[in-house]
């Protein structure tokens, strides 16, 4: 299938889900991007991140992309309206009563979160405090590793899985390079994609220096999206 037929079997899906009463949507945008807060630790990281992202899917996709961050708290009930969320930080992740119910809500009903670890380690105080609380909302075992032939890898662009970080390749973290993302499924639907990655920080960036870049870092980021609003 080639990008043009993709998007438009993708704006039909769009479509769709955002008729869903949790999901409705101003008729400008097709897509929005909502950085969620939440009380503990620190969500707003990377503050460049969302202009390279809405950036690439402005150029790359036809899709009637907000070129403008929305952030909101995850207590409040108006989230459950985004298309597509993200949430970060490298601290303590304990959400309140209200976050974890928005949280699971949002979630069951369709909605999607990337999640992005800005410690890019598996055993750091972001790391373990957020699959704490995937464990208490969905399960010990919801949160699973996505094999690489997923179909988030092929959404738009074609990957062999998870690209690597700068991070990563500097050492920094816990020094590994990690060949996998891990995601939590819903009715055989994506609902959660949780990366240990720092994708976050490789994507921060001033987004007219991306004419420097030898390959466009933020083309899986493309898939991420293309794939949360066609699924």
């Amino acid at each position: 299938m080639n990008r043009r037929h993709f998007l438009t079997a993708a704006s039909a899906a769009v479509a769709a889900a955002l008729a869903k009463p949790l999901r409705a949507a101003p008729a400008d945008y097709d897509f929005w991007l909502t950085r969620l807060m939440y009380d503990s630790g620190n969500w707003n990281v990377d503050e460049r991140m969302p202009a390279n992202l809405l950036t690439s899917l402005i150029d790359y996709t036809e899709l009637r992309v907000d070129p403008n961050e929305r952030v909101l708290a995850l207590a409040d009930p108006a989230m459950l309206s985004a298309p597509f969320c993200y949430l970060s930080g490298h601290k303590l992740v304990e959400f309140n009563r209200e976050e974890r119910a928005n949280f699971e809500r949002y979630v069951r009903n369709g909605g999607f979160v990337f999640v992005d670890d800005c410690n890019h380690d598996i055993d750091g105080l972001f790391a373990r405090s957020f699959e704490s609380e995937m464990a208490q909302i969905f399960g010990p075992s919801a949160l699973r590793k996505l094999p690489n032939d997923h179909p988030i890898y092929s959404s738009f662009f074609e990957f062999d899985g998870p690209p690597a970080t700068a991070m990563e390749l500097n050492g920094w973290g816990d020094d590994l390079v990690h060949d996998y993302l891990k995601g939590i499924e819903i009715d055989g639907r994506l609902g959660v994609l949780y990366s240990n990655k720092d994708y976050g920080c490789e994507w921060d960036y001033d987004w007219r220096n991306k004419r420097w870049l030898a390959e466009d870092n933020t083309k899986f980021g493309v898939n991420v999206v293309v794939y949360a609003l066609s699924s």
